[in-house]
């Protein structure tokens, strides 16, 4: 049976991290609906999208506060797609004159997101407003929120964003087993098929995942110097390339010279997923709320769904594919086809 919206409920409804949040946050939640939470008891569809309690507290903050300045860029993406990985990346490319070599280079001693810090999660986390004037340029951001749902000013302004998103498929696994390992151990675990029913009604972190993709997509055609759009099987298939790409998109691209160099492919080798999981700063610690950095490293392989899905389950998630994005470009149809061609072979 399909979850069920709950678009009223009792107005002392108890709500989780209550004592967190500030009186008008309670309000505006007492007025959304509501669905079960993967690794929380509800998700809130706020904007058109769902999120936790503190997460809309520290969107609403962020929506009110923040000043963009065209020089800033920032990393946007939908949860489990490659934002680790694009943010170690980012970072390397924007900052690769401030170091030597990559011996001493701060991505081997600080996690990628503690150097491109998330809005939501840190920068305006318990309702704060950061000083944020003083941060060297081009300061670097990172969010999960929506394109429509970003800050005026940064929809206004001339900042960069990087953009990544990935196969539904392998992003739903991925999120499955990140919200089980992150999971207060007193809350019951959802099983894959009550996840995955949720995943493909959109109740998803920031999802749907359609609306997610098909924001930025849309502004990376209007507007492409300003939004560049990436797929993470895009960056598997060919980083080298890409990093030429990004490092144009973002102004700092690379010279001859430094093509000649090797930079580029040591660049690669610094941020690889072997490399950045093996590093002790990703072993331990907590970069993200208070999710331990390790579980930020599972597989970051393609193609990993074909272990988890059994044939119903693809022939949903396929259809509800096509009808949200058959008709998107190949861009993202690219992440499509892929699977599709999976279940074919």
């Amino acid at each position: 049976m399909s979850p069920t919206v709950i678009n009223e409920f009792p107005k002392k409804q108890s709500i989780e991290g209550e004592e967190k949040l500030t009186q008008e946050c309670k309000e505006l939640l007492l007025s959304l609906p509501r669905e079960r939470g993967w690794r929380t008891p509800y998700l809130y569809l706020y904007q058109g999208f769902w999120c936790q309690p503190a997460e809309i507290q520290a969107i609403s903050t962020f929506q009110k506060h923040f000043q963009a300045k065209n020089s800033d860029i920032v990393v946007a993406s939908i949860p489990k797609s490659g934002t680790t990985w694009l943010k170690a990346l980012t970072f390397a490319i924007v900052n690769r004159h401030r170091f030597a070599s990559s011996k001493n280079h701060s991505l081997l001693t600080f996690n990628p997101h503690d150097l491109v810090p998330f809005f939501e999660y840190k920068l305006y986390e318990k309702n704060q407003v950061p000083d944020l004037s003083n941060l060297p340029e081009p300061r670097l951001f990172s969010t999960h929120v929506p394109f429509p749902s970003l800050p005026s000013s940064m929809k206004k302004s001339n900042c960069k964003i990087v953009y990544i998103c990935r196969n539904p498929f392998d992003t739903f696994v991925s999120s499955w087993h990140f919200s089980n390992k992150i999971k207060p151990g007193s809350s019951p675990q959802l099983t894959l098929e009550e996840t995955f029913e949720l995943y493909c009604k959109g109740v998803v972190g920031f999802g749907p995942f359609w609306t997610h993709m098909l924001g930025y997509w849309k502004e990376s055609l209007e507007r492409p110097n300003k939004v560049l759009f990436l797929t993470y099987e895009d960056l598997k298939r060919d980083i080298y390339s890409h990093l030429k790409r990004m490092a144009k998109f973002l102004d700092c691209p690379f010279t001859l010279e430094e093509e000649r160099g090797g930079v580029i492919e040591e660049l690669i080798e610094l941020c690889s997923f072997e490399k950045m999981k093996e590093l002790e700063v990703n072993k331990s610690g907590k970069s993200i709320k208070n999710f331990e950095n390790k579980n930020l490293f599972r597989k970051g392989e393609i193609g990993d769904w074909v272990n988890h899905f059994s044939p119903w389950m693809v022939e949903k998630l396929s259809k509800v594919i096509e009808e949200k994005l058959g008709e998107s470009s190949s861009i993202i149809n690219v992440t499509i086809h892929e699977s599709l061609d999976k279940i074919i072979d």
